[in-house]
């Protein structure tokens, strides 16, 4: 999967998270406030692990050192 595809699945696990956590966490203004402000923390650090992770691939700091001949 590319890049801006998984991006896009994080963000749709995002708003889905919100609607569930509007949904089935209704107790008041501030802590539906509280909710939604964890809920968006965790998929922005999750989507940022990611994105790390996944563009530290293409440019390695150390490079394998091949055994040829």
């Amino acid at each position: 999967m590319g890049f801006w595809a998984t991006t896009l699945i994080f963000l749709l696990a995002g708003v889905a998270a919100s609607l569930f956590t509007l949904l089935c966490c209704n107790r008041g203004p501030s802590t539906n406030l509280f909710h939604l402000t964890l809920v968006t923390t965790a998929v922005i650090c999750c989507w940022m692990m990611y994105a790390i992770v996944y563009l530290a691939q293409m440019k390695p700091l150390i490079n394998p050192i091949l055994s040829g001949e």
